[in-house]
């Protein structure tokens, strides 16, 4: 994730957001979202090339949100179990706030062909994850016999896939709690240690 204390290159980055969700993707231009940040065109494409140069950007800004929250929340908690139900729900959360954003940026990066800049991204997630299975394989919290670099990544896209699906598709059967709960069911019936 990436970190810039550059404050044209976040007016940008929050412009872009902005005039993306109002608009869409197609419909905004660079003249637009220029002109909401208040800077120079010109200015633009020192930080971007293009307006799809945007969308990993934007991607790794919502990903620093929700690490950064979920980092912030945890830091009482002593048992993986309340860390992944934290994750859990700074996930949902996170997700309902920005779903339009987050189809933007599925959409944006599988046109521009740059999944790798995806993994790139979450690689600062995923390795933080690591480390907590780590803490919880010593602290006999979970079982041992897990490849942890598979089980981080598993655990990161399961949640976010199911927030994803619970706000963006339609028709839920179950209440949001529900929902949560029997993803965080199934992740502890997967590791739990007995």
């Amino acid at each position: 994730m990436a970190k810039t204390s550059d404050g044209k290159y976040n007016k940008i980055l929050q412009a872009a957001i902005e005039v993306i969700s109002e608009k869409g993707l197609d419909k905004t231009s660079i003249s637009d979202i220029v002109k909401k940040a208040g800077i120079a065109q010109g200015t633009f494409y020192l930080y971007f090339s293009s307006k799809n140069a945007l969308i990993p950007a934007i991607a790794d800004n919502l990903l620093t949100i929700t690490f950064e929250s979920v980092k912030e929340k945890i830091q009482e908690k002593e048992t993986f179990w309340d860390i992944l139900e934290i994750m859990i729900n700074e996930t949902f959360i996170i997700t309902n706030e920005y779903k339009d954003i987050i189809i933007l940026c599925y959409s944006g990066l599988a046109i521009d062909y740059s999944m790798e800049k995806w993994e790139t991204i979450y690689q600062p997630y995923y390795n933080w994850l690591e480390d907590i299975l780590n803490k919880a394989i010593h602290h006999n919290e979970i079982i041992e016999d897990i490849n942890v670099k598979w089980t981080a990544k598993t655990i990161i896209n399961l949640v976010e896939n199911a927030s994803e699906r619970f706000y963006i598709s339609q028709g839920q059967e179950d209440t949001l709690e529900v929902f949560k709960v029997e993803v965080f069911n199934f992740i502890k019936r997967s590791l739990f240690r007995p």
